[in-house]
């Protein structure tokens, strides 16, 4: 049987939420903004696709179980962070239309290719979350602490269940398809989709939201990420904003990078990867019955 936890979490958003929930780091509120407008039809194409294979992850009850677990999280997920993206647009109405584009282009996704492409993108996506918010989780009280309450605990919680879940969908990807080098030949094709929709997004946030509302250029934030990080630690200037991860250190840094390199290998195993303290605290204080809606953030 499957360990994971199905958490049901009751997020508020209204108008009131600010876009910029981060003012001390902008270009990290962009980027958890920006995860929220690809996190709903991200988990939507999950859902979607593995719905397809249903009947084939039937045929071994522990993978049956593991799946339906996986798919309950991330239909949590999507829940809650439409919640969030449904107050941005309610304040930036032209952020529907970016909405519309990333959903096109999930479900374009679905009609073109085998349930096998669809279970080595998943794959490959989530086999990056356990390094990158690992790093994230460490940090949190430079990147949550003075955030909003409502965004930093979303966000919290969702990146502590994508580590908890981290070995789902390799799990599923090998009972789909045994050849690990099948993933291994659509990395890029995945990365590019991926880096498609987050640019697709970015720009719908410099044409909608105001330079004053979001303090940065989304643009500037989400592209050459890694030459923009090098760049803040040799101390030259990289576009008109410090990087989101600036107050992460530069052998932090390189380690993450070597993290999500060996993500993308064959014969990955999640299951070894190191994982943050706090993960293990949220998940006792969710157990203890606090309120993790109000957990991340300055209230």
């Amino acid at each position: 049987m499957t360990d994971l936890v199905v958490r049901r979490m009751s997020f508020q958003f209204d108008v009131a939420v600010p876009f910029m929930w981060q003012p001390a780091n902008p270009a990290f509120a962009i980027y958890c903004n920006a995860f929220t407008f690809i996190a709903v039809p991200f988990e939507k194409y999950i859902i979607a696709a593995l719905r397809q294979a249903e009947d084939r992850l039937a045929s071994d009850a522990n993978v049956a179980a593991e799946a339906e677990a996986f798919l309950r999280q991330e239909a949590q997920h999507a829940a809650a962070h439409r919640k969030h993206m449904l107050a941005l647009i309610e304040q930036y109405p032209g952020l529907e239309r970016c909405y519309e584009q990333t959903m096109a282009s999930y479900d374009d996704l679905i009609d073109t290719h085998p349930v096998e492409f669809h279970a080595a993108y998943i794959a490959n996506l989530e086999a990056t979350f356990t390094p990158m918010f690992k790093v994230i989780l460490d940090h949190r009280d430079s990147l949550f602490a003075s955030g909003d309450t409502r965004v930093a605990s979303l966000m919290m919680w969702h990146f502590v269940e994508e580590i908890e879940h981290r070995s789902s969908g390799l799990l599923l990807y090998r009972h789909l398809m045994p050849d690990p080098w099948y993933r291994v030949k659509h990395i890029r094709q995945t990365f590019r989709h991926v880096g498609t929709i987050a640019a697709t997004v970015a720009k719908a946030f410099d044409e909608h939201i105001p330079f004053d509302d979001r303090g940065a250029s989304a643009q500037e934030a989400m592209s050459s990420a890694l030459r923009r990080e090098l760049g803040y630690r040799m101390h030259k200037r990289v576009g008109g904003s410090a990087p989101m991860f600036h107050a992460v250190s530069a052998g932090r840094l390189l380690r993450m990078l070597w993290g999500l390199t060996l993500s993308q290998t064959p014969y990955h195993d999640p299951a070894d990867q190191p994982l943050p303290g706090c993960a293990d605290t949220w998940m006792r204080e969710y157990e203890r019955g606090a309120d993790m809606t109000t957990f991340a953030g300055k209230g």
